[in-house]
């Protein structure tokens, strides 16, 4: 199963926090944001690449913005509207375009904008926004004309609407509840997709709107657990990791290779812990206890409210909800000032330079993008890769070389190579203890092979152990 977000977060850089924590419970693999009151595109959450567009006036307001997780491909669809409307193409079961859409209250909305809009939206398509229309259809008491105008949308498109007569909007000075947030679908998505609605504001006056794709997918967040050097018992490692020398000279290469990788891993696996594999989360160093416990009472306070609408559990709410904004605030900035004065004269560059990217948020993107080859659209993961590679082939293969060169080539394959050699030669000879540990040192621990084996794991070996490795290494030299 796959989710999708839509949330009125009424300020993306204040609902930071708010956004992570939605992210770490959720864990959706599209976020459509409205109200984002941002001027700018230098904004960054981690594992997701953001795609938005701001509403053109002096002072931030409104405005879009789509996130799209890193693991999943995606690419931006160019919409020529005036509407505030952002759209990407997403790979699911299939491609599907995911629209964030914000029409506010006041603004006069054409029926053509509508229509040039969906007219533009590839099929299939779900439409998340916060549109501002009332109507009986999806649970409000009466209507007003922007939803007698979407109710028409829906008509001439043939289009679904996934709500019934969920509340999706706190109008905080009534103290009333409407449903403004829809999430609108092609009629090929209905059966596939359910709706359920938040019970936290998480400091907006909108739900998050959760929508479960229920198709089975089969998400690439999980990663491949990973050996934690920093926290292994190489104590424990060293005395298990034990590979016996008479067995490496009695058995084949093949059989030897087997014993020393499996004494090796599982030796490992009693002495270093793992990663869980599954993605980081959504960081946020400054929270601590007192924020936590804050947080607890305003989310108890707010379920007081909801359970019993009485204007004193309103003030509390209120209260709690100031108190543990204040209590954030205070803890931002002391740990900013922590994380400033820990910079000092003896950093190097590359410390320096670490400390100012974590501080303005910037990181190197590794989204996967969908591919368009030949005029076709390539978005599956198997599919980008294949296409990556065959380019690769072609690009590396010998139909491009020039004619000099491949003529060249051409006649030296020709020549029958003589392989024998004096065994007398530097290079024929066997390596030697002193050469093996020379190169131990010289290198770090990079990514391991498919045998997971790390270069500490070799230098955490006894010397009797990596005598035998070594007599390993020149059985295959030599064989």
């Amino acid at each position: 199963m796959a989710t999708f977000i839509s949330w009125d977060c009424r300020g993306f850089m204040s609902k930071s926090s708010e956004l992570k924590y939605i992210i770490n419970k959720h864990h959706p693999a599209c976020i459509a944001v409205q109200e984002t009151y941002l001027k700018t595109d230098k904004h960054y959450i981690r594992n997701y690449k953001i795609f938005s567009k701001h509403h053109n006036r002096d002072r931030a307001s409104g405005g879009v913005a789509i996130l799209a997780a890193n693991y999943i491909p995606s690419m931006p669809l160019t919409l020529n509207t005036n509407l505030q409307a952002v759209a990407i193409r997403i790979q699911m079961q299939s491609l599907v375009t995911v629209c964030s859409l914000y029409l506010p209250p006041n603004d006069r909305v054409s029926r053509t904008d509508l229509n040039n809009l969906i007219s533009q939206l590839p099929s299939p398509f779900i439409i998340l926004g916060d549109l501002n229309g009332h109507s009986p259809f999806w649970g409000s008491t009466d209507a007003n004309s922007r939803g007698l105008q979407i109710e028409q949308l829906l008509a001439d498109h043939n289009l679904c609407l996934l709500n019934s007569d969920e509340k999706t909007h706190f109008h905080l000075p009534t103290r009333t509840f409407h449903s403004v947030n829809l999430p609108i679908c092609s009629p090929f998505l209905l059966p596939f997709f359910s709706l359920t609605v938040d019970n936290d504001l998480y400091n907006s006056d909108h739900f998050p709107l959760i929508i479960t794709d229920n198709r089975h997918y089969p998400t690439n967040s999980y990663r491949p657990p990973k050996y934690v050097l920093n926290a292994a018992n190489w104590q424990k490692f060293t005395s298990l990791a034990n590979i016996n020398s008479d067995t490496i000279k009695s058995s084949s290469i093949e059989q030897a290779l087997s014993y020393i990788v499996n004494t090796i891993i599982e030796a490992a696996d009693s002495s270093i812990p793992k990663t869980s594999g599954k993605r980081k989360r959504q960081n946020k160093p400054w929270w601590n206890a007192e924020c936590q416990q804050a947080y607890k009472i305003q989310r108890k306070a707010w379920g007081i409210f909801r359970r019993y609408p009485t204007t004193q559990n309103f003030i509390n709410f209120k209260k709690s909800r100031a108190e543990s904004r204040k209590i954030q605030r205070r803890s931002r900035r002391a740990s900013w000032r922590k994380f400033i004065s820990g910079i000092t004269s003896t950093f190097s560059s590359r410390q320096l330079w670490s400390k100012v990217k974590k501080a303005s948020g910037v990181s190197n993107s590794n989204a996967i993008s969908v591919l368009t080859h030949n005029g076709q659209t390539i978005s599956s993961l198997k599919g980008i890769a294949d296409s990556i590679a065959s380019t690769l082939a072609y690009t590396c293969s010998s139909q491009n070389y020039p004619r000099q060169i491949l003529n060249n080539k051409i006649n030296a394959e020709k020549q029958k190579l003589n392989f024998n050699s004096r065994t007398n030669f530097s290079y024929n000879g066997s390596f030697s203890f002193l050469e093996f540990q020379s190169c131990l040192t010289s290198v770090h621990d990079s990514s391991p092979g498919p045998d997971s084996i790390t270069y500490s794991m070799i230098k955490h070996l006894t010397t009797e152990t990596q005598d035998a490795l070594l007599h390993f290494y020149n059985r295959i030299w030599q064989e």
